[in-house]
């Protein structure tokens, strides 16, 4: 009997096809989990990858000494959470009360094993996917994808992912290593000892000076025979140039003891330029590689960076070499840098140029700006606010994470940016509102502003907050929202442009502006209105000047700074503002009582703007009380006269 064997072959392209996700993120550290959140909020189709067993497995080593410099401020005087949240540089956004970070932990600066805590509880209803880590990242070009490529995701076990829209929220995952003669003897501010006992009667020099340096030598200071620390450009101190990144005061216990002359000190110069030698009895020397003397063996073409006589240091006249003795330890704190490694050439994920060379380069709304559908959110998007605002740290990503969300759901969901509208009589009213609480606006500053569009009669405007002030002149395609040649105006936070600096000094006499008059120079971090006719091309965006967050505008007002950052004075903040907008608009932007208005309905042509758009504001009873018409008609024409005057008045005390 024969017997037939029939073999079955399925065709691979049929039945082990990929389904696409339409959106993935790569890393469930802050970044990562912000975005997922917007994403799950939204009801979109998302999976988050993270290599490690748990989010935010940065904070379970790091920083070394356990302490964040992100201040955890409780308490405000302010039942308004919108203004609280200025001041939590640690929660993230959500609607959820319980997750906020001050109820998990009290201390002005926290434990970093709190973040992974309050992270840990935060993922919990996020779609997660822990012991994923994606080596490589590729394109594929398919007609179904969004942008006619799909994200090719392998990991370490060789299964792929399909993906839409790619969300990179890695941060910097990669430590700053120089390349110079010796480097080998210099020990990762990752892996050396937090144990000050390690370091007893050890002469240590630093190499870097920014916080991880200083958090180092702090952790040290009673253990050490002397800390030098040396960098390539003076110290930059977080109170001097108000960036959250440079130096914080909690950590600059070295300042003090170099400058009471305690032994420690700081040095300037080109770490490239630096060379380590080891003696016999393995203390190191310091020396510049132009002298070195390589002692090369030719068998391996390799350096041999180990001292054989004095020669090897500097050979000139110069006796009184700052960092002429010896070390026991030389410890690398240059910071982190961003891991291109996992991208495939098709990608082309390319970084910025020069100082901002460890950041992805990225266009104004955080997309590459050679690939289509790859978003770059957290830590790794402070490209684009670097040493200026607060996009690399939680307090500045949340809210750009949530710009990128709403640029996202325009552009691939036809939803449109959020907006409110109003009557134009209440633009001094919604601009107060968030000029004294907005917390993107204040933390973002320069970078995420407030657009008011006016409307086709300029009788309305629509609200647009927290927009990328790159993308202005391309607002209405990257937010879905129509605009007018009636005009335009931008609310943005800002710094005065010669105040802060590396070598300025912020604590001069008169550095605040009490005057209304002179708020164009305030120094502080204060509102400023732009007021544009026309919303302003790309190419003026190019030409502004330099240190502007947009380009000169039609009309430009100052919010005089205040020191109670409380901009609700009725003669210095108010006022002002009120005729500034009203100049622009060439409109009476004044309220008045329901009464007020009838009156001038019935003995006026033209009536204020504000009885136009609205019947007037409660309060009087005149009208509905008044049983005798010959008194009620007295006292109209009294108003009437009244009213009329308070029309034409213009002095200095107009309210």
């Amino acid at each position: 009997m024969e017997v037939v064997v029939v073999v079955l072959f399925l065709v691979p392209s049929v039945f082990s096809r990929l389904t696409a996700r339409d959106y993935c993120v790569l890393g469930a550290g802050p970044g990562g989990l912000q975005i997922a959140t917007f994403l799950k909020e939204a009801g979109r189709d998302y999976i988050v990858f993270e290599r490690n067993q748990g989010p935010g497995s940065f904070f379970n080593s790091l920083p070394r000494h356990r302490k964040l410099i992100s201040i955890n401020k409780r308490f405000t005087g302010r039942a308004n959470k919108e203004f609280n949240f200025r001041h939590d540089w640690n929660s993230l956004l959500s609607g959820d009360e319980r997750l906020r970070f001050y109820h998990y932990s009290h201390d002005f600066f926290p434990h970093a094993d709190d973040m992974v805590r309050y992270l840990q509880n935060f993922s919990s209803a996020l779609n997660v996917h822990y012991g994923r880590e994606i080596k490589n990242v590729r394109m594929k070009s398919d007609p179904e994808a969004w942008h006619g490529q799909y994200f090719v995701l392998e990991d370490q076990t060789g299964r792929e992912d399909l993906c839409n829209v790619l969300l990179v929220a890695t941060g910097l995952s990669l430590a700053n290593q120089l390349r110079f003669p010796g480097e080998e003897y210099a020990e990762g501010y990752e892996t050396i000892s937090t144990d000050p006992s390690d370091f007893m009667g050890q002469s240590v020099l630093i190499l870097g000076r920014g916080n991880s340096a200083f958090e180092t030598a702090d952790n040290i200071l009673g253990s050490t025979n002397f800390i030098h620390m040396i960098g390539r450009s003076r110290v930059r101190l977080s109170w001097s140039t108000h960036y959250v990144g440079d130096l914080r005061a909690v950590n600059d216990g070295l300042l003090d003891t170099y400058q009471l002359k305690s032994l420690d000190g700081l040095l300037e110069g080109d770490l490239s330029d630096l060379a380590l030698i080891r003696d016999d009895s393995g203390k190191l020397h310091v020396t510049h590689k132009l002298y070195l003397e390589k002692d090369m063996n030719p068998a391996s073409n390799q350096s041999n960076h180990t001292m054989k006589s004095a020669s090897m240091l500097l050979r000139d006249d110069l006796d009184n070499f700052a960092a002429r003795e010896p070390y026991d330890r030389v410890i690398r704190c240059l910071g982190w840098k961003f891991d291109f490694s996992i991208f495939d050439k098709s990608v082309r994920l390319k970084p910025y140029s020069g100082l901002k060379r460890k950041y992805p380069s990225l266009k104004s709304n955080y997309e590459t700006k050679h690939s289509q559908g790859l978003f770059v959110v957290g830590t790794a998007g402070h490209g684009m606010d670097f040493r200026k605002s607060a996009g690399g740290f939680i307090h500045g990503f949340r809210y750009t994470a949530r710009a990128v969300h709403r640029v996202m759901e325009n552009r691939y969901h036809n939803i449109p940016w959020p907006s409110t509208h109003y009557a134009m009589s209440q633009l001094l009213n919604v601009l107060l509102r968030r000029i004294n609480e907005a917390s993107g606006l204040y933390q973002m500053f320069e970078f995420l502003v407030d657009v008011i569009l006016l409307g086709v009669d300029s009788t309305t405007f629509e609200y647009l907050e927290e927009v990328p002030v790159g993308t202005i002149p391309t607002v209405d395609k990257s937010t879905g929202r129509k605009v007018y040649d009636t005009g335009v105006f931008i609310l943005v936070m800002e710094y005065g442009k010669n105040f802060s600096g590396a070598d300025k000094d912020v604590f001069h006499y008169n550095r605040a502006i009490g005057d209304a008059k002179a708020a164009w120079r305030s120094n502080f971090l204060h509102p400023v209105i732009y007021y544009y006719r026309q919303l302003p091309s790309e190419q003026q965006m190019e030409l502004r000047p330099k240190g502007w967050p947009l380009p000169r505008p039609d009309h430009i007002h100052h919010v005089v700074e205040d020191f109670l950052t409380d901009w609700t004075g009725p003669k210095s903040h108010m006022l002002p503002l009120r005729r500034f907008l009203e100049n622009c608009l060439q409109k009476d932007l004044r309220t008045f009582y329901a009464d007020s208005c009838f009156v001038f309905s019935l003995t006026h042509q033209n009536v204020p703007f504000f009885c136009q758009q609205s019947q007037g504001l409660k309060g009087k009873d005149d009208l509905r009380n008044s049983s005798n018409p010959l008194a009620f008609t007295m006292k109209m024409e009294r108003d009437v006269q009244v009213e009329t005057s308070y029309i034409h008045r213009n002095s200095k005390d107009e309210l």
